[in-house]
């Protein structure tokens, strides 16, 4: 059984601990700054890198690799071109063929290509046969 501390003199002596004095010389030293990333990660790594704030993405990218598209957006260079492929691919010869039906069929304005009325109707089969004929 421990007898409780009354002398104050033997509470001083523990308080002034080298335990003590090791734990203040630990607090006093300063921390090493945490190095900054050159890696951009999450939904705008590639206009960081753009920006030129960081040096690559988590992929790969470089800002040699990226370019901003005509709606702002800044995409890698390698996708824009394929999507201008497949446009010249599929989507051209058909918007080539409307813009022809329209034409010859006195269109302006807006008109819904195979809608409800005649005009739509007219609109949807003639574009439909030069695009067969293309």
């Amino acid at each position: 059984m421990a007898l409780p501390m009354k002398n104050t003199a033997m509470k001083k002596a523990m308080k002034a601990s080298p335990m003590k004095a090791k734990t203040m010389q630990a607090m006093k030293v300063m921390k090493k700054k945490k190095a900054v990333s050159k890696i951009a990660h999450g939904k705008l790594a590639k206009s960081a890198v753009f920006k030129g704030k960081k040096e690559k993405t988590s992929t790969g990218l470089k800002k040699s690799d990226l370019m901003k598209s005509k709606r702002g957006r800044v995409v890698t260079k390698k996708q824009h071109a394929k999507g201008k492929a497949l446009f010249q691919k599929y989507a051209q010869r058909w918007l080539d063929a409307v813009m022809k039906a329209r034409k010859e069929l006195g269109i302006k304005g807006f008109c819904a290509i195979g809608g409800k009325n005649a005009q739509g109707k007219a609109l949807y089969a003639k574009a439909k046969a030069f695009y067969a004929e293309a």
